[in-house]
């Protein structure tokens, strides 16, 4: 069988290679562990800082949903909330982006955006679709990274231009955070926040003026609360002065510059100024020279109240600053001092003498018979102010006075005396024996009802005279005839035909005088009660 084998086909010993290679299959797992390390390390090398933010509540915020936003970009988005130790607030833990370190500082704010509807306006509405989320307003300084977030959110969310200034006033009224501030029915500002001075005589409002309206607050710039509506009535009438709605319905306040103002005039941040209550006060000219007196009045003064002007022949000179009431402990006298602030440059003096004081041009006026006296200044609402005229016939009447002022002489109102005199003559009739005057009256009067009744029984009586003297007259009238008759039988020239002619003479007199006389009586029937009248 050997011969059948091939020699060229003769086996021989392999060559074995000893050196390892590294299987193909490996390199997929270090790729992926390549990735994975480097992605993991650019994870790490962009992650931000982790902060905790405290809340009063967590109302509207979610983990992995709420996002944190400044000037409505994402920077960070919250990982955890969880419930203090103290079981009242609750803390939330938020992966911010590494951008936002520099903001990061113990000046930086937090709050939460939700809708909201105010005086203001409407705010908060795109979260009604996208959820509430955290805003951040930056402030510079050191680095935290605990913070305790806002319940209410800043009034200036944003670092706006413009600048801050101090209001200074004692009513507040409805005013706070957010109150706008307008110039000629323009928004240009809103207040920040307010305190109590602190000597608590007054409060301060901190306000914003957006840029460039801030270049209009000068030195003589007046502020003054903006109630929306201005109602005010004078000798040309009644005045309307209307607002923005949003000062009709939450209050404002408004602020004027005067066209006297220069561009140079131009005040720093944070300077003080007064708020007025209303237009008609601020426009008022401040005098900051003032003289404080006192006077005393008797009279009630119901009616007048702390800053009731002070008028001058009708010119405003001054005002009232305070009363109080004193009672004489011996003599029972009771006084109210007025104590009241004079401004004198409102006065302009001619023929001037030289070197001569305020309080002696006041002892001069008073020697010519300047006097004070209250006055009412509206019979709709009785408010009174102190008017000042001469009274040369009034007397100086002093009183003990210890308020450590000059004391102005007063003298009383004219309504004042009509009234007294009215309540003396009052007086003197409560004091008249009014009852037994009655009494006397009524018997009078009983009296005259007596006299009456007779006086119409001798009228009845008269006309019974009057009736039997008519039938009288027809009697005499018939013996008349019957006379006449007789004569025209007896001879002519006889003696009875004389005597009686004669007597039929006398009766025809007689019948006159009872004709006469019946005449008047029925023209004048009271004759008969008080005779005939003299001609």
């Amino acid at each position: 069988m050997n011969d059948f084998i091939d020699p060229s086909y003769e086996a021989s010993d392999a060559a074995i290679n000893k050196k390892r290679e590294l299987p193909l299959i490996w390199l997929l797992p270090i790729c992926a562990l390549l990735v994975s390390g480097w992605l993991v390390y650019k994870t790490m090398s962009e992650k931000g800082p982790e902060i905790t933010i405290t809340f009063s509540s967590a109302d509207g915020l979610e983990i992995d949903k709420t996002k944190i936003k400044y000037l409505d970009v994402e920077i960070g988005k919250v990982s955890d909330i969880a419930i203090n130790k103290d079981l009242k607030t609750i803390s939330v833990t938020a992966q911010m982006h590494k951008e936002s370190s520099e903001y990061l500082t113990d000046n930086t704010q937090f709050w939460v955006v939700k809708p909201q509807i105010g005086l203001s306006g409407v705010s908060g509405l795109g979260t009604l679709m996208s959820g509430s989320y955290i805003a951040i307003k930056p402030e510079k300084g050191k680095n935290e990274r605990h913070f305790t977030g806002l319940d209410i959110p800043p009034v200036l969310e944003t670092n706006a231009q413009g600048k801050k200034f101090i209001l200074e006033t004692t009513n507040i009224g409805s005013m706070g955070p957010g109150t706008p501030i307008n110039f000629h029915g323009i928004a240009v500002g809103e207040v920040l926040d307010y305190e109590l001075a602190k000597n608590a005589d007054n409060i301060k409002l901190t306000v914003f003026v957006n840029a460039p309206y801030d270049q209009f607050i000068r030195t003589n710039t007046r502020f003054w609360i903006d109630s929306g509506i201005d109602l005010s009535a004078g000798a040309d009438g009644f005045k309307l002065r209307t607002g923005p709605l949003a000062a009709l319905l939450g209050g404002g306040i408004a602020f004027r510059t005067s066209a006297d103002d220069k561009a140079t005039d131009i005040v720093p941040e944070n300077t003080p100024f007064q708020l007025f209550d209303g237009y008609d006060q601020s426009t008022q000219v401040i005098y900051h020279r003032t003289v404080k007196v006192v006077m005393y009045f008797g009279d009630s003064v119901r009616g007048l109240t702390i800053g009731a002007p002070v008028l001058l022949r009708g010119i405003p000179v001054g005002k009232v600053t305070d009363f109080n009431l004193e009672i004489d402990a011996q003599t029972a006298d009771i006084e109210i001092p007025v104590v009241v602030e004079v401004e004198p440059d409102r006065i302009v003096v001619v023929n001037k003498q030289a070197d001569t004081t305020v309080k002696e041009n006041i002892e001069h006026l008073i020697a010519k018979g300047l006097r004070a006296q209250l006055q009412t200044g509206s019979l709709l609402t009785g408010q009174l102010f102190v008017a000042l005229d001469l009274f040369p016939q009034s007397k100086v009447v002093k009183h003990n006075n210890t308020t450590g002022y000059q004391e102005f002489p007063t003298t009383p109102n004219s309504m004042n005396q009509i009234v007294n005199s009215a309540q003396a003559i009052m007086d003197k009739i409560s004091k008249l024996p009014l009852e037994t005057m009655t009494a006397e009256i009524n018997k009078t009067l009983a009296s005259l009802q007596g006299t009456s009744k007779a006086a119409t029984k001798t009228l009845d009586t008269a006309t019974g005279t009057l009736s039997s003297a008519d039938k009288t007259m027809q009697s005499a009238d018939k013996a008349m005839s019957s006379a006449q008759k007789v004569l025209t039988t007896l001879e002519p020239g006889s003696t009875t035909q004389y005597e009686l002619n004669q007597l039929l003479q006398e009766l025809t007199q007689t019948a006159s005088s009872v004709r006469q006389l019946t005449d008047y009586l029925e023209e004048h029937p009271d004759s008969l009660i008080r005779g005939k009248k003299e001609k």
